[in-house]
């Protein structure tokens, strides 16, 4: 190398206590590839398990950590300002590794086949003693482990990427291993394939609107950095059509994530195909990542240019709430009814990022926490509904279920009535916090348009609750699995945080408003 050269060369200064979370994940993720190519196969599922919970559990540990050590309040930025340590950040990967833990419980459980994605190691509650005997001699795919705690360490470095570059990174090494885990389901396996083939398809759409976003921004600023691109904003004076195209096409790649319309088409193929606990993962953590880098965006590298992009933005976020509300209406699959009312919910998340102040992003972050625990209890007792066909997703099969699983029934109920913003749950105190926000911001023609999809997105949650009570059960009705050990530990800790969070939301809120401070 030439000497002149290589003494201009500064290498960056690293916190490696301030990113240590990130580098548990990674590293052990890293240690479940090693483990899942060398031990041998009645080792891999002890082990993986043990590995992920242990990465999520120390990572979680280590975050609480910084937060005590006034990170989130003395912010800082490292690795080359490419990544920041701040309240939002820690917030959300805080986030995402509880909502994480939760999900690798969904995930590990093999007391029964899980849609055809995992091995039923016990027994198969419905089908032949001969379809059982072949599912427990069928090896399990432990690949799952690692894949989801790489997908676990992306979104953790998505959401406190401080430069565009980094952004992308952290969204290509949480996404890929995505469209690998919705394609794992054996029973029906096509469809999963085909589900992950067209979320791997559209993606890589978005992700390339993404980088061309990049560009375009670069072109502008001259750099990829938030910071920079705030003072160019600031400096131009000026509606510029670089930086109004670079966001665009920055907005499209977050919105696809998010599962905003018109970027929400993949969402109800996706859920539907892709095994239901991987299901849970993606529409509770890959949620609160997207959220958090339309976050940080919106209020580090654009919050100044802000009257441009707003009015564009608040059509989206209409467009969301009502179209996720209406095609709600029209499912007769209930992974598929969870998935538009999933696209409704990205549009009352959006309405408290609109808000442009504090108040917008504390009640951001604490709608996704509630959203997260809500969702993930929901698709975990989807899989205990089951027949010979594996999990029995039609909502016509649940006709009855009140009666033959009083129990199940009665927490799905709970369930539906916090989506659908019923008082004493986290779902009301969420949508009350976000549209409180918007209201302060300024924002009332949006909060409208929220209500009112809300009363509208009621409808078929409130009938589903119809058909497990008050409809007669078929003939062929299905049966309800008895949960394992870990499926019941999620289905407690989603149930009751959805109802501590509606009868006492200060405990999450307080730490979301001190939270909510951006670096940059």
């Amino acid at each position: 190398m030439n000497p002149v050269l290589a003494a201009d060369i500064t290498l960056p200064h690293i916190n490696y206590g301030a990113i240590a979370p990130i580098l548990i994940l990674l590293g052990m993720a890293c240690v479940g590839v090693l483990a899942e190519a060398f031990l041998p196969r009645t080792l891999r599922y002890p082990v993986q398990v043990l590995v992920s919970l242990v990465a999520q559990v120390a990572g979680l540990a280590t975050i609480i950590g910084l937060a005590l050590s006034n990170y989130a309040k003395k912010p800082t930025l490292t690795a080359g300002d490419a990544l920041a340590v701040d309240g939002p950040g820690l917030f959300l990967q805080g986030a995402v590794l509880v909502l994480g833990i939760v999900a690798t419980l969904l995930i590990a459980e093999r007391s029964v086949e899980r849609g055809g994605a995992f091995v039923a190691q016990a027994a198969v509650t419905a089908g032949s003693e001969a379809d059982a005997e072949q599912a427990r001699r069928q090896p399990s795919q432990t690949e799952i482990f690692p894949l989801s705690l790489f997908a676990l360490g992306g979104m953790m470095l998505f959401v406190s990427a401080n430069d565009l570059l980094t952004m992308f990174v952290a969204l290509e090494v949480f996404s890929l291993p995505l469209y690998l885990m919705c394609a794992l389901a054996r029973r029906r396996r096509l469809l999963s394939q085909e589900a992950a083939v067209k979320y791997f398809l559209l993606g890589a759409f978005s992700s390339a609107f993404f980088v061309y976003g990049i560009a375009m921004l670069y072109g502008f600023a001259g750099s990829v950095k938030f910071h920079d691109i705030a003072v160019a904003a600031i400096s131009s004076g000026k509606s510029d059509l670089l930086m109004f195209i670079g966001l665009a096409m920055l907005a499209i790649g977050l919105l696809f994530k998010a599962a905003a319309v018109p970027f929400h088409v993949w969402t109800p193929d996706v859920y539907q195909g892709a095994p239901t606990p991987v299901t849970a993962l993606m529409a509770s953590c890959t949620k609160v990542a997207a959220f958090g880098g339309i976050l940080r965006i919106f209020y580090v590298a654009f919050l100044d240019s802000r009257w441009d992009w707003r009015p564009v933005i608040g059509v989206i976020a209409v467009l969301t709430m009502v179209i996720g509300a209406i095609l709600a209406v029209t499912q007769t699959d209930i992974k598929r009814l969870l998935a538009y009312s999933s696209i409704a919910n990205a549009g009352y998340v959006l309405t408290g990022v609109l808000a442009m102040q504090k108040d917008g992003i504390s009640s951001s972050l604490f709608y996704l926490v509630t959203y997260g625990f809500t969702v993930l209890a929901a698709f975990g007792l989807v899989t205990l509904v089951r027949d010979q066909d594996g999990e029995a997703t039609h909502l016509s099969r649940w006709a009855g279920l009140g009666r033959k699983a009083p129990v199940l029934a009665g927490v799905f109920t709970f369930l539906m009535l916090s989506f659908a913003g019923i008082p004493l749950t986290s779902g009301f105190t969420g949508k009350f916090a976000v549209f409180s926000a918007a209201l302060g911001g300024g924002q009332t023609t949006l909060v409208i348009f929220g209500v009112l999809s809300s009363v509208l997105l009621a409808f078929p949650y409130l009938r589903v609750v119809v058909l497990m009570y008050l409809q007669e059960p078929a003939a062929d009705a299905p049966t309800v699995a008895v949960p394992g050990a870990l499926t019941s530990a999620a289905l407690a800790i989603g149930a009751i945080v959805t109802l501590l969070l509606g009868v006492w939301p200060s405990v999450l809120l307080d730490v979301a408003n001190s939270a909510a401070q951006f670096v940059g």
